[in-house]
């Protein structure tokens, strides 16, 4: 069971496209009684084996109205908890230690003592951190100013001491010149009025000095005197812990009420203060003290580090283990809340949806359940009767689960609708590949694919990218897609647009050395023809493009009539599959008559014709096979009594609506009103358990039939079929158009790059030559060509092919499952 996913999920099984890929699996729906004691084993073994999807029986209910609405609020705390240590880790660079097994057998209130634990211990370290983080952050900005204001004031004392000197040499002034040996102006008249400065020193960030300087200014009237030093390297702030560049300052004021200025000015600006000594010898104190402060802080912050680290790697040893528990214990509390609380509150009533291959599995499941919870009662199993629609559940593999991911995009299947990917993992690589034929691309694809194959063990437990991980979830379509791009590339006999006689040597010679430059009528044919493909002597004859844009356009229609007669066998295997007669007579003849009445007749024509070798114009003939049906065809005739063959087509086309439009609504009219009468006189057999499932499944079988709804929907179907056979046969030519452009895109960069830098005979011209080829090849044919051939094969299947017989109007299977618990994202 380990290789089956719900709705088309890929499993790890074999390459071999499982049988059963035509229908969707049968479904039932299943009601499971489970005592309370044994609830939530029942529900983990249950999501174990990935089987059942549950429906919510208490979607009236808020989701704290629930029955287990405590304790997902108790597992949401506790992955808070673990997200906190996650992030922690990642800024730790602790990565968790990866965590193999699947049960995660360990008791979920000691991993919630645990985990509250280690968060507490967790946040005093990281505060404790902080704090003397702060402090050392201060430390160092406080010892920049020491060094910055104390070369300040050194120089400011050098400086002076010269002056006094000088002064003194000259005149014989008193002793006390020194007392304020900053203020540079002379002295007032009276000596005994001398003024005391105060001063300031901090740090303030570079981008707001001047405007601080400024402003400083501004509010003292010029009354102070400031001085910056820039610091070169950046300082981390102790406010937000952020690395900025800052200036040291220093500012002179006299007066309180200028000092109070000035401090309300820094606490604006985010400048930081210091306190600083004009006495030499302190500064030099204050200085050692500072520089010890910071050898302490720092062995403490280290010490304190190391101890978080070793606390984080404990944390994530068994992180991932913890993780894994708290998911699955939430998602088995989610489960619970949508069952349904039995009248004695004993019991809990789940109703959901099963495979009924899967009956055995689930019964093993709930009997293992009832024994491990050692319940006195077990639990009780029963298949409910409903005309509710199933969910689909395709069982794929790694192979298919890629084509069935793009029909689902589409839209998800019916249940037991035909489903398109059977035939579309062949279909669509080889309209990939009729677009993209060229063998020398098809091999450079098949090189890049394969390392995406053979490597996809270790690639699928790697983190990649979004296209890396879109072109890994597609690896085998691609793989597919680059075998039939070498397949159709030797049908055109294309190797990045150079022609090779792989198979034998060409059928045709020159009548002379002119012919190369003239049409097919220079070449005489002297061996057998080319046995596999195009032959080689096609190609740079002026004939060539004629020669391949009648082959190409003809294959594309041949292919495109041949692929919409698929889709509409389809919609008779859907006919006969759900026993309805209307659909097959009613549907499916009338629209294979109208199909092949027309473009299945033009299809014949185009084969005739290349047996035949004839030269008759098949334009001609299908718009006068309209317009002229009477007249004679004369040298367009291909075949005896073609005339009257056309004649009967266009009769039986034009039959062909009208069958499709009248009688299928008047059908259904008649079988409601039978199936109406006949349940007005219905006994009442059925059970109250029936019934009450028949009242939640919806009321389909008394909805009131509107027959102008019924016509309208058969009128709007049958104009779009007809138009559309006409419309989805001219889209096949996308075919032929995409086929061409990349044969001469290819041709061009081989002949006006490759061979042009050839002919300069210049090593250097040369390789700049190859080099430009090999980025255009790799860059517009290997990738933008490859997407735009991907994308039109995809429309080629959405809508000319699926619009035949596909409804495509069902929902996924999502079963409750803990297998994709571990790679989903909180």
């Amino acid at each position: 069971m380990a290789e089956i996913h719900g709705g088309g999920g890929g499993g790890g099984g074999g390459c071999c496209p499982p049988m059963d890929l035509m229908r969707s699996e049968p479904m039932q729906l299943v009601q499971v009684i489970v005592p309370m004691e044994s609830a939530h084993l029942t529900v983990s073994y249950l999501g174990d084996l990935g089987l059942v999807q549950f429906k919510d029986l208490n979607s009236d209910k808020s989701p704290f109205q629930r029955t287990y609405a405590a304790q997902i609020k108790r597992c949401g705390e506790m992955a808070r908890k673990l997200r906190f240590f996650k992030d922690q880790m990642s800024k730790a660079g602790v990565s968790p230690k990866e965590f193999l097994g699947n049960d995660v057998d360990i008791d979920l209130d000691d991993v919630e003592v645990k985990l509250g634990e280690l968060e507490a211990e967790l946040s005093e370290i990281n505060a404790n951190n902080d704090k003397l983080q702060r402090s050392y952050n201060e430390l160092m900005e406080y010892k920049l100013v020491l060094e910055k204001a104390g070369e300040f004031f050194a120089s400011a004392h050098r400086s002076a001491t010269a002056q006094q000197s000088e002064i003194e040499s000259q005149q014989q002034v008193g002793e006390d010149a020194l007392e304020a040996p900053l203020l540079q102006e002379e002295k007032s008249v009276d000596p005994t009025k001398q003024v005391k400065l105060g001063f300031l020193t901090g740090l303030v960030p570079r981008e707001k000095s001047m405007v601080f300087e400024r402003i400083l200014f501004r509010a003292t009237r010029g009354n102070i005197f400031i001085r910056q030093s820039v610091i070169e390297e950046s300082v981390v702030d102790p406010n937000s812990g952020e690395k900025a560049e800052k200036n040291v300052f220093v500012v002179f004021y006299s007066g309180e009420r200028a000092k109070s200025k000035i401090l309300k000015i820094c606490e604006a600006f985010g400048a930081n203060r210091y306190p600083f000594s004009e006495d030499l010898s302190k500064q030099a104190q204050m200085m050692t003290e500072v520089t010890g402060r910071l050898a302490e802080l720092k062995t403490t912050i280290s010490a304190g580090l190391d101890h978080r680290k070793i606390l984080l790697e404990t944390i994530g040893d068994k992180f991932e283990q913890w993780n894994l528990k708290v998911r699955k214990e939430k998602a088995i509390y989610h489960t619970l809340n949508m069952l349904s609380l039995d009248v004695t509150k004993k019991c809990l009533v789940g109703e959901g949806w099963s495979p009924v291959f899967a009956t055995p599995e689930i019964q093993k499941a709930l009997q293992r359940a009832a024994v491990d919870s050692n319940s006195q009662v077990g639990s009780i199993f029963q298949v409910l009767r409903t005309k509710e629609m199933p969910p689909t559940f395709f069982r794929t593999n790694k192979f298919t689960t890629a084509f069935q991911e793009i029909v689902d995009a589409y839209g998800v299947a019916k249940y037991q609708e035909a489903n398109p990917t059977v035939f579309t993992i062949v279909t669509f690589p080889f309209l990939f590949a009729v677009m993209f034929g060229d063998w020398g691309h098809g091999i450079c694809l098949l090189i890049a694919t394969m390392y995406l194959v053979l490597r996809e063990k270790k690639l699928s437990s790697q983190k990649l990218g979004d296209i890396m991980e879109m072109a890994f979830g597609g690896r085998y379509v691609i793989l597919m897609m680059s075998l039939f791009s070498i397949y159709t590339g030797l049908i055109y006999n294309e190797f990045f647009s150079i022609p090779f006689p792989l198979f034998a040597p060409s059928a045709y010679e020159c009548r002379d050395a002119s012919c190369s430059e003239a049409t097919t009528i220079g070449l005489i044919k002297t061996r057998d023809t080319y046995p596999f493909g195009v032959d080689p002597v096609w190609h740079g004859t002026r004939s060539e493009l004629p020669f391949l844009n009648s082959l190409k356009m003809k294959m594309s229609i041949l292919l495109g009539v041949a692929q919409m007669n698929l889709g509409i066998i389809m919609s008779f295997c859907n006919a006969k599959f759900f026993k309805s007669a209307v659909n097959i007579w009613f549907q499916f003849v009338p629209q294979m008559i109208f199909l092949n009445c027309l473009f299945g007749y033009l299809s014949a024509l185009i084969i005739i014709k290349w047996c035949t070798g004839s030269q008759a114009d098949l334009y001609h003939v299908m718009i006068y096979m309209f317009l002229s049906p009477m007249e004679d065809l004369g040298e367009n005739q291909l075949f005896p009594y073609q005339k009257t063959v056309q004649l009967t087509f266009l009769f039986l086309a034009l039959i062909s609506v009208p069958w499709m439009l009248l009688p299928k609504p008047f059908i259904l009219k008649k079988q409601h009103e039978a199936r109406h009468q006949g349940q007005s006189y219905a006994q009442l057999g059925e059970t109250d358990e029936s019934l009450q499932v028949e009242t939640n499944g919806g009321a389909h079988g008394h909805e009131e039939f509107e027959f102008s709804e019924i016509f309208v929907h058969q009128l709007i179907h049958t104009i779009e079929f007809v138009l559309g056979a006409v419309s989805n046969t001219a889209s096949y030519l996308r075919l032929w158009a995409l086929s061409l452009a990349h044969s001469e895109l290819s041709s061009v960069f081989y002949e006006k790059v490759l061979l042009m830098a050839w002919g300069f005979n210049n090593f250097l011209i040369l390789i700049v030559g190859i080099l430009v080829f090999i980025f255009a090849t790799v860059g517009v044919l290997l990738v933008m060509e490859t997407l735009s051939a991907f994308l039109h094969a995809l429309r080629l299947h959405w809508v000319e092919y699926q619009n035949k017989f596909y409804e495509g109007d069902g929902y996924k299977f999502a079963p409750f499952t803990f297998t994709l618990l571990g790679n989903e994202d909180e």
